[in-house]
């Protein structure tokens, strides 16, 4: 099994050109709007930063195909760029997997800042730091479950964007600050830290720790620094892609066996 990579705050695991390929796409789709206010944005941002990322020729953006609209076609490929829910591709997918080849595209947050916005001046605060929440591949891992019944199928690719934003909300909601409840209003991709392609299921095995014996349990994984919560979600993923088998228990656990 590849030995995973270790995110830290500092590093960006994409290449100069993609990196530069990112900030173009955020300069094109930011640079004909003003900053966040309330009621200015239609796409949202992180959907229109990716998509231009991608594939920056709008010639090939929004295609219809059937009873659906690709969010690229490049006239082999289709790419779907999906920020959440990812089970409602379930349908198109349906469609376009029996056509053409397939890239879903799924945006990771590792970092937030959270940017509040004054309803009645328009102020916007500074954030001191950044969100404690940090997304990563193992934590996509629940989206990309939604999509599990397509996992193996030789048309589909998976590829996950981390990136760091800007979150704008409004402080119109409850408490002293108005911060409880307040209306979310947009997120602005701020970097992109790492871009990775799953075109198989045995790609999947590069998020369990390298060190994992062949048979193993969800405490195996949880022992080698794993958060148990995503453990048993990537292992049952695992399992039910074809990449692990169940040989039996361990105590009251599952044990598990790699296939691969």
């Amino acid at each position: 099994m590849a030995a995973k990579k270790k995110l830290t705050e500092e590093t960006v695991y994409v290449s100069r050109e993609a990196q530069e390929r990112f900030h173009e796409a955020l300069l094109k789709v930011t640079s004909d709007r003003e900053r966040p206010t309330i009621g200015t944005l239609s796409e949202k941002t992180v959907h229109a930063v990716i998509k231009n990322y991608i594939e920056p020729d709008e010639d090939r953006q929004e295609i219809p195909i059937g009873e659906f609209h690709a969010d690229i076609f490049t006239g082999d490929e289709i790419y779907e760029i999906q920020t959440r829910n990812l089970k409602r591709l379930n349908d198109k997918l349906n469609i376009f997997l029996r056509m053409y080849k397939v890239t879903v595209v799924h945006p990771v947050i590792r970092k937030k800042k959270i940017y509040w916005i004054d309803p009645d001046t328009g102020e916007m605060t500074v954030p001191r730091r950044a969100s404690s929440v940090t997304g990563s591949f193992e934590s996509a891992m629940r989206e990309v479950y939604g999509i599990r019944e397509h996992i193996g199928n030789p048309n589909l690719k998976v590829r996950l964007v981390l990136i760091d934003i800007d979150e704008f909300r409004i402080r119109n909601g409850y408490g002293r600050e108005g911060k409880k409840y307040g209306t979310w209003l947009d997120k602005v991709p701020t970097s992109i830290i790492d871009d990775k392609t799953f075109e198989c299921p045995e790609d999947y095995l590069q998020l369990l720790p390298s060190e994992l014996p062949e048979e193993f349990t969800v405490a195996d994984a949880v022992r080698l620094g794993m958060k148990h919560d995503e453990a048993s979600l990537i292992i049952s993923f695992m399992y039910r892609i074809g990449v692990t088998e169940k040989i039996g228990n361990k105590g009251r656990s599952y044990l598990y066996r790699m296939k691969y």
